[in-house]
């Protein structure tokens, strides 16, 4: 093996074995020889020995070599570096812990002293390694990809332990950093944008397919705005799509916005344009996952708007409520009873008000929770049955607004996208009864959306009181519905 000591190359083995649970002998050669170039760099970038070129060409090489790995060689390398004595300095960490202690009771320039050492000893030494490769051509979008591989866990990988998510933790920070909003630029995307710009725009759309180009064509033309954040790190890549339409009003129901057969050629009038209705919003890549990137673009996208139309004055979202059925079908009694009085009498709260059960049993056979544990698993062609999603409406919307507002998840609102546009300072404004009647909305959240509604006169105080005391806005339509599911609750 050239290039590198065998002690090296045992000790990585060693590494690769512990953090995978395999034998010895079938760690594989390829991945040691390409572990011990990790190896090189880090004593190159530490200074031991080689000059600050010879450290630059092997981070090069470095790079080139990660990219031309498959993603299992990705990750294994990256959990090698992860782990000792790549990672913190935790004998140093525990030893200058005490000596903080020590030094507490001894004179300031001491403590500060010691506590510089603490500082030092936990930082990992791959953050040296990820530094310089960030001074590179591309660097910092090999980064990206690097927690990207790490994140995006292949079927039958093991899961990520303590080391490997905190190496994931540190790219999220420099990569905060560096993607920090001044260095942001804000495009506006027109069907006169550059082709592989509309493409990569209609790849990346996460909320509602992009099905053709008469789709993306409307969704930058009339009464329409996309825009995008790029950086000077990544040129012509998308890091975060915002699609917007412009209307007279919040708009309850997306496909009116997102599925109609012609581009809208209305010409825009300032006269009878009074909301913006952000309806899609997308991260392009999953490295810049945990990045605030959509916050700040939407707050960008704002003044944008506010500049070019003085007349709208109203923002609001229409979001999808994807994780409400998931929910749903944990919530709901594994051993669903017979009708709501003998479920208030169960230790379960009543999912169901009396009249609500005995007109979902005029459907089935089948008992009223187990009726509403079918369509949230997505079963039956319920929607079509009108006296069905009626009989239906009251008890979704009730769980649904309960989902939102009162679901927990350390403190913060449980689902995500509400999470999201909470923390921006939005209020949960109106509950919209199928509102997305395509296959995935009814699979993921029996077709109900959400607008969550800007009010830019509040917004900071309502960020601040989520952020600061989890305090979550909502409207009376919203409040309404929560007291009527705590009333439930409480027979």
């Amino acid at each position: 093996m050239t290039g590198f000591h065998m002690s090296a190359s045992l000790r990585l083995s060693r590494l690769w074995r512990n953090c995978c649970h395999l034998p010895l002998q079938v760690v594989p050669r390829s991945l040691c020889l390409r572990s011990s170039s990790a190896s090189a760099v880090l004593d190159d970038v530490l200074g031991k020995g080689r000059s600050g070129m010879g450290s630059e060409r092997s981070v090069r090489r470095l790079m080139d070599e990660y990219r031309a790995m498959d993603l299992t060689s990705r990750r294994d390398l990256l959990l090698i570096l992860s782990k000792d004595p790549y990672g913190p300095d935790h004998d140093a960490v525990a030893r200058f812990a005490v000596n903080v202690a020590e030094a507490a009771r001894r004179d300031l320039e001491t403590l500060r002293k010691v506590e510089a050492r603490l500082r030092l000893a936990l930082s990992p030494r791959y953050k040296l390694l990820f530094t310089a490769i960030s001074r590179q051509n591309e660097g910092v979008k090999l980064l990206a990809d690097m927690r990207a591989d790490l994140l995006d866990t292949p079927k039958g990988a093991f899961p990520l332990g303590p080391d490997a998510k905190e190496l994931a933790e540190v790219l999220r920070d420099l990569l905060s950093e560096w993607f920090s909003v001044g260095l942001l630029h804000l495009q506006r995307v027109t069907w006169s944008s550059p082709c592989d710009l509309l493409e990569k725009i209609s790849q990346y759309e996460a909320v509602h397919r992009i099905r053709h180009w008469t789709d993306i064509k409307r969704r930058v033309g009339p009464n329409r705005r996309c825009f995008v954040f790029t950086h000077p790190a990544m040129p012509g890549e998308p890091l975060v799509v915002l699609h917007v339409k412009l209307a007279p009003e919040i708009s309850n129901n997306i496909q009116s916005i997102v599925r109609g057969l012609e581009v809208d050629e209305e010409p825009e009038d300032p006269n009878r344009l009074f909301a913006a209705v952000f309806y899609s919003i997308s991260s392009s890549h999953t490295g810049l996952r945990g990045v605030e990137l959509g916050t700040f673009l939407i707050r960008s996208v704002v003044r944008e708007i506010q500049t070019e139309f003085p007349s709208i004055n109203v923002f609001s979202s229409l979001s999808p409520i994807p994780g409400f059925c998931r929910w749903l079908v944990k919530f709901l009694p594994s051993a669903p009873q017979r009708n709501a009085l003998e479920v208030s009498q169960s230790p379960s709260p009543p999912i169901l008000t009396p009249i609500e059960s005995s007109q979902l049993q005029k459907f089935s056979t089948r008992l009223p929770l187990e009726t509403l544990r079918d369509v949230a698993q997505g079963k039956g062609d319920w929607m079509h049955n009108e006296e069905l999603a009626a009989a239906l409406r009251a008890p979704l919307m009730r769980l649904a607004s309960w989902y939102l507002y009162g679901e927990k998840l350390r403190g913060r609102a449980f689902d995500a996208v509400a999470n999201f546009h909470l923390r921006n300072g939005a209020n949960i404004w109106r509950l919209n009864w199928l509102a997305d009647n395509s296959a995935q909305g009814l699979k993921t959240s029996c077709g109900i959306m959400v607008n969550y509604r800007y009010d830019l006169a509040v917004v900071e105080d309502r960020s601040v009181g989520y952020l600061h005391h989890n305090r979550v806005e909502a409207s009376e339509q919203i409040l309404r519905l929560v007291a009527d599911y705590r009333a439930l609750s409480e027979l």
